[in-house]
């Protein structure tokens, strides 16, 4: 895992466009970490959670939901990019969501981002960016999405 990129104040996300910032660690999708997340939204589909038929199914095992494999981009994305000195920063939505391929429980994933652009907004910017988790071993990514945020000084 690479050093987390600091990026200070509004002026640090701005020097942010076009660039690369690297990949997050890797991190095991567990089946307790997929029940987790079945029990949290009530998404209880035997592709996620009954590992003996999944084991007979489409996947040969039970699968993350995409959803959850979405979710993971928040605490991925923090080990990538740390932003000080601004008063807040939110997620402001997401463009072209896609998930494809199946993140079998057992495997590993990461994050890779890439800033596209910084654009000034009312009272600090908005950073569009690209994200890709990753499954180890695996050539197509899980989910790929553009990621808006918003940061305010």
């Amino acid at each position: 895992m690479q050093m987390s990129i600091v990026a200070v104040g509004l002026e640090g996300l701005r020097e942010l466009s076009g660039r690369d910032l690297g990949a997050s660690s890797w991190l095991e999708i567990t089946q307790q970490k997929i029940d987790t997340f079945a029990d949290a939204t009530g998404d209880r589909q035997w592709i996620h959670v009954d590992p003996i038929r999944a084991a007979s199914g489409p996947f040969g095992a039970t699968i993350a939901h995409g959803y959850l494999t979405l979710s993971l981009v928040i605490p991925l994305f923090t080990e990538i990019l740390d932003i000080q000195g601004v008063n807040m920063s939110v997620n402001y939505g997401l463009e072209k969501v896609r998930f494809p391929s199946p993140v079998p429980v057992g495997s590993r994933v990461r994050l890779k981002v890439f800033v596209d652009s910084v654009e000034n907004v009312a009272g600090g910017v908005q950073t569009a960016m690209d994200f890709a988790v990753e499954i180890e071993g695996v050539d197509k990514p899980a989910c790929i999405a553009r990621v808006l945020y918003r940061h305010y000084a």
